[in-house]
């Protein structure tokens, strides 16, 4: 156990579980996204995302099993960013006299911050969404099939992206989300040792095309509200 722990705290080690913590991560945000554009009437609209939500709720040891395992992973995805981005700090204590020098991408270069910020938001958005904390008028609405009442989670969350500041937020952080995605998702390759000079370049752009297409699903699903593609009557 204690050599585990040693190979972990290593800086190698460290980058490992970055990189496999990171697509735990990337394969639950594209679940996550899957079940949320259920919300566009040509995928269903409201009976879908409602039914979607019975399902999960109706299924508490997975529910609970997947919030657990997914809270444990992140921060220990987080606690090891940080950790990581202090060892590369305290390797190089004067900073480059002039930062054209550096060979890296705006997107490399801020991983601790969008990842910081992104995790900060995910906060507030379970507040919203699942726990209902903040806006408690949106969380409880209701809506009653074959005389059953249950969670109208399709109304909460065009209610929640009526709001111009809630879209504003989801918005900006779906663009960090891009950014930590286009570098994390490329350097995987790096950190397992996968690459090949006839390769290299399409690998590169694995990220930025994957962080792309995950954000703007993300960003889709507020803007179609504010376009009126779904609302309150649609999705019926």
């Amino acid at each position: 156990m204690s050599s585990l722990l040693a190979t972990f705290r290593s800086s190698l080690g460290s980058k490992y579980l970055m990189a496999v913590t990171g697509v735990i991560l990337m394969l639950w945000v594209t679940a996550h996204l899957i079940g949320n554009l259920q919300v566009f009437p040509f995928l269903g609209g409201r009976t879908a995302v409602n039914d979607y939500a019975v399902f999960l709720k109706s299924h508490p040891g997975l529910l609970w099993t997947s919030r657990i395992v997914m809270s444990v992973v992140l921060l220990v995805h987080v606690l090891t960013g940080i950790r990581l981005a202090r060892g590369n700090q305290s390797a190089r204590p004067v900073p480059y006299r002039k930062s054209s020098t550096i060979q890296a991408s705006m997107a490399s270069r801020s991983m601790l911050l969008t990842g910081l910020c992104v995790a900060a938001y995910l906060v507030y958005h379970l507040l919203h969404f699942t726990l209902g904390v903040t806006n408690q008028d949106h969380f409880h609405s209701r809506e009653i099939v074959a005389g059953v009442e249950r969670h109208d989670v399709y109304t909460m969350v065009v209610l929640g992206f009526q709001q111009p500041l809630i879209a504003l937020a989801y918005l900006v952080a779906m663009v960090l989300l891009a950014l930590h995605l286009s570098h994390g998702a490329s350097s995987f390759f790096q950190t397992l040792g996968i690459h090949h000079a006839r390769y290299n370049g399409i690998l590169r752009k694995v990220g930025p095309v994957l962080g792309s297409v995950i954000a703007a699903g993300f960003m889709s699903i507020p803007i179609a509200v504010w376009a009126g593609i779904v609302t309150l009557s649609g999705g019926k």
